[in-house]
């Protein structure tokens, strides 16, 4: 239980820190935070006009349209994003706040934690924007929306562990930076954000099913748009091998800690 102890033991500076990331991400723009409404909104209309009208991508929906297209690809983009912008910054995470290596007393365990939180906050923009383009196109999402943070436990945990990871790795193999930068594109192109997993023969789709996203990208998907709620067996697997990994990667990171100060 150490990674949850040692959130919950610092959250008030993990809020704290959270917050100032945010502000800082922001400040000195005319927009402001604006920016983090219109980011996603222009690089939905992007990605719709590339795969439901240039490439015709589908779902496979009877009478699918391009709106409920980039519904689907929305919710896809926001979760895949959670991941995807904490692993990009994992291997700079701690070059980025040496300052707070050199402090013996500073619990660098939460630094990965905080990454997280900025990408959650990102998230809920989103997903405020997604409930918005629903009820403009196809009227209200189903009650099953409401249990959307059962999928939000493992993408979490997943997240969390292989954030740890790769920030340690990150200290002492700087390479690992621009590795985690082609395997975050390559992951985004092999979860089913841009196509059902029908679309992929039969015999590669045990290949897909080991991407963690798989599940949670389908899962979300029953919840938001087709009003199923996903079996509960599946959750609870899922949810056992995310705390794993995160449990793994809070361990690693505890482990190579000590060396953090000499490479810096």
């Amino acid at each position: 239980m150490a990674p949850f102890h040692t959130a919950w033991h610092h959250r008030s500076l993990i809020l704290r820190l959270a917050r100032r990331e945010i502000d800082a991400r922001y400040r000195g723009s005319v927009l402001g935070i604006v920016w983090a409404v219109l980011t996603p909104i222009l690089m939905l209309a992007v990605y719709t006009f590339v795969f439901s009208v240039v490439f015709r991508a589908r779902w496979g929906t009877a009478g699918e349209s391009n709106s409920e297209f980039a519904l689907l690809l929305f919710s896809g983009l926001i979760l895949f994003n959670v991941l995807g912008e904490c692993l990009n910054r994992a291997p700079g995470l701690l070059l980025e706040n040496v300052s707070y290596i050199k402090k013996v007393v500073f619990p660098l365990e939460i630094l990965p934690v905080v990454a997280l939180v900025g990408a959650l906050f990102n998230a809920g923009i989103g997903f405020v924007i997604l409930m918005v383009f629903h009820l403009l196109t196809a009227g209200l999402p189903p009650v099953t929306t409401l249990l959307l943070p059962m999928v939000l436990v493992p993408l979490c945990l997943t997240t969390l562990g292989l954030t740890c990871f790769f920030a340690s790795v990150g200290v002492f193999l700087r390479d690992v930076r621009q590795v985690v930068g082609v395997g975050v594109t390559v992951l985004m192109f092999l979860s089913p954000i841009f196509y059902p997993i029908s679309a992929i023969p039969e015999d590669i789709r045990p290949i897909l099913h080991l991407n963690p996203m798989t599940a949670i990208l389908e899962q979300s998907k029953e919840l938001l748009f087709w009003g199923h709620v996903p079996s509960l067996s599946h959750w609870l697997l899922a949810t056992l091998g995310s705390w794993g990994v995160a449990w793994l990667g809070h361990l690693w990171f505890m482990k190579t800690r000590r060396g953090f100060a000499d490479v810096v």
